[in-house]
């Protein structure tokens, strides 16, 4: 058995936030692959049934994500799960919106659903699906970004994301990681490895419109300054000139 957890807090105000697109995808890998409706066990909302001829719980925990391990550790230890049979969807804010990566084991990145996971399991050994919301620009922004709804120009990447993901999770049951983050990212229009800086950089691809998520401004042309003359003697002035 395979358990795919996706992350996020309970109760019809947190529904919409960014911090829940863990729980987006799940429903919708839930909807496309015909599962049963949720029922409530482990301290969450469950759902079971067979992805590519694997068996696959779907758990979205009900804890509130602070308290996210708890839910996952007790359905680990129910089923006598190994951490490789583990995969957690989570939102990411190091990667641009639309972006997805799958790593197994690493470091919570302040993600205190994935802390909890760590501290609840004992180990880091479990696969991560990191489903980018972009950053916002400053930590002081974070708490309200993450818990702030997805705007409605957002739904314009958003629902194409979790649709591919969902199509698409026949690759990650399997476990080819590499073909389910390229079959997700052509789907989506992106590219498999993004040239650029790591997270939600300017190299990345944005989605339209404003929405929430701060956008990098475009280069200004570059612009020949005068070497002689009245302008070029107030230019010095200011900035001063090379020696």
């Amino acid at each position: 058995m395979l358990l795919i957890a996706g992350l996020g807090n309970p109760g019809q105000k947190y529904a919409g936030n960014r911090h829940n697109i863990g729980f987006m995808a799940v429903d919708e890998i839930a909807r496309q692959a015909n599962f049963p409706g949720f029922s409530k066990k482990f301290s969450a909302e469950i759902s079971e049934g067979v992805i590519g001829g694997v068996k696959v719980l779907l758990l979205k925990p009900q804890t509130f994500m602070n308290d996210s391990g708890r839910s996952v550790g007790e359905a680990v230890r129910f089923y006598k799960l190994d951490s490789k049979d583990v995969v957690v969807i989570h939102d990411e804010l190091d990667l641009a919106p639309a972006r997805m990566r799958v790593k197994t084991g690493g470091g919570h990145g302040g993600h205190n659903g994935l802390k909890s996971i760590d501290a609840h399991l004992g180990t880091k050994d479990y696969r991560r699906v990191r489903l980018g919301i972009g950053h916002p620009g400053s930590k002081e922004a974070v708490t309200p970004h993450v818990l702030g709804d997805f705007a409605k120009v957002d739904r314009e990447w958003l629902e194409p994301f979790l649709d591919a993901i969902a199509r698409n999770v026949d690759s990650l049951v399997k476990g080819e990681d590499a073909l389910f983050m390229n079959r997700v990212s052509l789907a989506t229009g992106g590219r498999e490895e993004p040239a650029g800086a790591k997270g939600s950089g300017a190299s990345k691809p944005s989605p339209k419109g404003q929405s929430h998520i701060r956008q990098a401004r475009s280069p200004k042309p570059s612009v020949k300054l005068p070497e002689k003359g009245p302008m070029a003697d107030m230019l010095k002035r200011m900035f001063g000139g090379k020696d």
